[in-house]
């Protein structure tokens, strides 16, 4: 998950925006990340399935306070670029696998 989400697991390097919050292997991956319009998270989560079988759940948070919060959340959940993006990770974690 760190190779894939931050490129290197030894030195992770998450994506733009986001710091590593926290890092359980093999099991969990907490990035989280503010600006001015909004404080977030996002959270990787990985359970065993059975012999060579793994789920990935992402979860994400985010608070959007004040007029201008509300606006950027329109604009980067509300237009579906959010759901893109977290797709997309999903997707390189999926190929990688």
């Amino acid at each position: 998950m760190l190779r894939v989400v931050c490129r290197d697991p030894h030195k992770p390097s998450p994506p733009t925006g986001f710091v590593v919050d926290s890092v359980a292997e093999p099991h969990r991956l907490a990035l989280r990340g503010q600006h001015w319009f909004s404080k977030y998270a996002l959270i990787f989560e990985l359970d065993e399935e059975g012999p060579g079988r793994t789920r990935v759940r992402a979860r994400s948070y985010g608070d959007f306070p004040g007029l201008h919060g509300r606006i950027y959340r329109a604009l980067v959940v509300g237009t579906g670029g959010h759901r893109l993006a977290v797709r997309h990770m999903l997707r390189r974690i999926a190929a990688a696998a």
